[in-house]
């Protein structure tokens, strides 16, 4: 192991999650997470939110600490998932978590929504990125009126594209903060032909 993330809110916090040694795990730190989740504050309770890329779950199980309705984690390594589906089984309150051991690319391209609140936080050198955001314009895949909150690398700037625009950015550290949503003069594509 090489530390632990706590929970820094909600009916969890004080929790702390184990952060196993694992390439490209880098769960987002308490500075980063109390920044998102005052900026998300109006909209976390009630909320279903979608964590991809999940890793240890600290934003997931931040937003479900704070009231959301429902959380689905999604991670590929199946290490990571036992210790999710854990904590699922053993907090209180866990049985709003839905644990989904997958890739997140390919488990998005048939998922069904629709999500209030989505996480993007990829390993920085895996460029998933943009991929991801163009996934999530697929019809039925978001709320009205979502939020995406994407953490990259400051070094590295994402392009949005024009489907998205952004309401709040911050830097901190090597890591760029957004939380975006979706643009509605511009027309999305059908990706169902």
């Amino acid at each position: 192991m090489t530390g632990k993330v706590r929970i820094i809110g909600g009916q969890w916090r004080g929790r702390r999650l184990a952060v196993p040694e694992h390439p490209g795990l880098r769960p987002s730190g308490d500075r980063s997470r109390e920044t998102l989740f005052n900026w998300l504050a109006p909209r976390i309770r009630g909320a279903r939110c979608l964590d991809l890329f999940a890793g240890t779950g600290a934003l997931g199980l931040e937003a479900a600490s704070r009231g959301a309705a429902a959380v689905t984690l999604v991670e590929r390594d199946r290490r990571l998932c036992r210790a999710l589906d854990q904590i699922a089984t053993d907090w209180p309150g866990g049985d709003a978590l839905d644990v989904v051991c997958a890739d997140a690319m390919a488990w998005l391209a048939a998922a069904d929504g629709p999500w209030d609140l989505v996480f993007v936080d990829p390993p920085f050198d895996a460029r998933l990125h943009a991929p991801i955001l163009d996934r999530l314009q697929r019809p039925g895949v978001l709320a009205d009126q979502a939020r995406v909150y994407l953490e990259s690398h400051a070094h590295e700037p994402v392009n949005i594209g024009p489907h998205w625009q952004v309401l709040r950015e911050k830097r901190i550290g090597d890591v760029t903060m957004q939380l975006l949503e979706p643009n509605l003069s511009q027309s999305v594509p059908d990706r169902s032909i």
